[in-house]
């Protein structure tokens, strides 16, 4: 089996992950990790000063860093108040997974007009390999499961539509990796994943999007599901 190191999944083409100096996108990661970690707690001021001198960097990187969680829903920035961390709570997974529901099926309509062989045995690929890590290490599954639905989008011609498809993606990944996968919800991304590559083969473009339409709210209603429990658990 090859390394997790080599299934990264990348952004469609076109599509910048990040969009600043590698001190400001490093600075990103570290922040939004400290975010979804709940080390920076929901509602607090995110001062530029503090977090440079918290990282021992300049003011730049720290600017280029928030806006780019601004952009992807981390951060709020208010008049007056500056910047402070909007919490990751139930309403904003929802609202991110309810858009997915109404982009991915577009997306995937227009895929199977267009996939080719070779697109095909791509996702087949990469299924392959994701029944065959079979859940072990959740970070590959999260890598090699991005990377199989980047096949289907990342040549579509609405490069907008992809872009927000890749950051909402990114979002999800980052807040579900704190929770294991459920039994079931494992036997349905096997099935669904594999029922999807038997309607694309067929041509059958309505069918795929209804599909994948399940698929996403799936998923988003797992995380929902799991942070729930987390939820009641600690207030127990």
């Amino acid at each position: 089996m090859a390394e997790t190191s080599d299934f990264k999944a990348k952004p469609p083409a076109g599509v910048d992950a990040i969009g600043a100096s590698s001190e400001g996108a490093s600075l990103y990661e570290l922040i939004r990790e400290d975010i979804i970690e709940g080390r920076l707690a929901a509602n607090e001021r995110l001062v530029v000063t503090d977090l440079a001198r918290r990282h021992g960097t300049s003011t730049n990187p720290v600017r280029e860093a928030l806006q780019l969680l601004r952009g992807e829903g981390f951060v709020i920035f208010s008049p007056n108040r500056g910047a402070r961390v909007r919490p990751i709570d139930q309403d904003f997974v929802r609202d991110i997974y309810e858009i997915g529901v109404l982009i991915e099926p577009a997306l995937t309509r227009w895929f199977v007009g267009m996939a080719t062989g070779e697109d095909i045995a791509e996702l087949e690929r990469i299924q392959g390999l994701i029944e065959e890590n079979n859940f072990a290490d959740t970070f590959r599954h999260s890598e090699l499961d991005t990377a199989f639905h980047t096949v289907m989008y990342q040549r579509h011609y609405n490069r907008h539509a992809a872009e927000l498809w890749w950051k909402h993606r990114e979002v999800l990944r980052a807040v579900s990796r704190r929770f294991n996968f459920t039994l079931a919800r494992r036997a349905a991304i096997i099935r669904e994943h594999r029922e999807l590559i038997a309607l694309i083969k067929a041509g059958e473009a309505d069918k795929a999007a209804e599909l994948i339409s399940r698929h996403v709210e799936g998923s988003g209603r797992h995380v929902l599901e799991q942070m729930r429990a987390r939820n009641a658990a600690r207030a127990g």
